[in-house]
């Protein structure tokens, strides 16, 4: 085959002298490990770095957007070329806001984060509801994303919008038991016993 032949079959350019290759595909790169960062979120939803809070909304919003949860339970920040551990007192995020709509005759139960991430309640987004430890008081989440395992990143929903929920809670009998919960969508999710309320 002469050079003139091969020069056209190779494709051609729209960039004069630009050759056309195939990308070089390269392995994805592994996060470097930084071991334990400073990093710590306090109850209350604040941000801490070396003792000394976080005061920009912005930088912690972007924290959060790299923030993820291990099968271990444990939370860390991951980004593209650095990985580390960081301390999470209680859940990384509070609900601090319900909105409720309906669509299609059935209630939507939506939360605003501490962060401004709008998160509508229902299969990937459950509520469930603990009990605290010293006072037994219940103590209600709202799942804001999976983790690398079967925990996920939670929101802590505060008190004011729990009583909110409180106030939308109808009695459901579940496994032949009666509880009060909220419904979203199609999916219900207890609050607790009915005599509780």
């Amino acid at each position: 085959m002469s050079r003139a032949t091969e020069r056209e079959s190779e494709p051609s350019s729209p960039i004069p002298g630009l050759a056309l290759t195939p990308p070089v595909r390269r392995a994805p790169r592994t996060p470097v490990f930084c071991g334990d960062i400073a990093i710590r979120i306090a109850r209350d939803g604040s941000w801490h770095y070396q003792g000394s809070p976080i005061r920009r909304k912005e930088l912690v919003c972007l924290f959060a957007s790299v923030l993820t949860r291990e099968t271990d339970g444990s939370f860390w920040l991951i980004t593209p070329a650095e990985r580390g551990r960081i301390e999470v007192e209680d859940a990384p995020f509070l609900a601090v806001e319900l909105f409720v709509s309906h669509c299609r005759g059935r209630q939507i139960l939506s939360f605003r984060t501490n962060v401004d991430e709008v998160i509508e309640a229902g299969p990937e987004h459950p509520i469930r509801v603990a009990r605290d430890v010293v006072t037994c008081l219940p103590t209600p989440y709202v799942a804001v994303r999976p983790g690398r395992g079967s925990l996920p990143v939670e929101a802590r929903i505060e008190r004011s919008v729990y009583y909110e929920l409180v106030a939308l809670a109808v009695p459901e009998t579940v496994h032949g038991e009666t509880l009060l919960g909220v419904w979203s969508g199609e999916s219900f999710f207890p609050l607790g016993q009915a005599d509780e309320a």
